[in-house]
C-alpha cells in the first residue's frame, strides 16, 4: 500500500509553499500526493428551480475552469520530478473536504498553507489551517 499526503492547493504563493514541502516529503518517502483544490460551495434551500440549475451549469464551468486553468498547468510542472501525483476538485466546506479527501484516500498526512490572516473574520471564523489542526483525521502539517 502507497502512501499518500494530501495538499490543500488554491494557486496562491503561500498554497505553493506548502505543496513544494509536501513534495519533498513525498520523495522522500516515496509517497503519492493527492493536490486537492476546494471552491467553496453552499447549498441554498430557498432557489427556485430555474435559479438552481442555473447555479449548477455555473458549477460545472467553475470545475472546468479550476481544471484547465489551476490543475492541469500544475500537473504539467510537477511531472517527471520523482513523484506521483494525483489531482481532485471538489466543492465544499474547505477544511471538512479536505479532511474527507485524507480519509476517503488513506491519507497519512495533510499539508496546508497558512496564509497569516489576523483579521477580524479569521478570528471569528477560524482559518482553513485552524480548523484542520483541531479536526484533521490524520496528522495536519501546517505550511507558513
Amino acid at each position: 500500500m502507497t502512501t499518500k499526503f494530501v495538499v490543500g492547493y488554491d494557486g496562491s504563493a503561500a498554497s505553493r509553499r506548502a505543496l513544494d514541502f509536501a513534495m519533498e516529503r513525498a520523495a522522500a518517502v516515496g509517497a503519492t500526493l493527492i493536490v486537492a483544490h476546494v471552491l467553496e460551495w453552499s447549498p441554498y434551500s430557498f432557489l427556485t428551480p430555474t435559479e438552481l440549475e442555473e447555479r449548477h451549469k455555473r458549477r460545472g464551468e467553475e470545475l472546468a475552469r479550476a481544471e484547465s486553468h489551476l490543475m492541469a498547468p500544475l500537473k504539467s510542472q510537477l511531472a517527471g520530478q520523482g513523484v506521483s501525483v494525483e489531482t481532485v476538485i471538489r466543492y465544499g466546506h474547505v477544511a471538512d473536504t479536505i479532511c474527507d479527501i485524507a480519509t476517503d484516500s488513506g491519507a497519512a498526512q495533510i499539508f496546508v498553507a497558512r496564509k497569516g490572516e489576523s483579521g477580524l473574520a479569521a478570528r471569528v471564523f477560524g482559518s482553513v489551517a485552524g480548523t484542520l489542526a483541531q479536526c484533521a483525521p490524520v496528522p495536519c502539517t501546517i505550511v507558513p
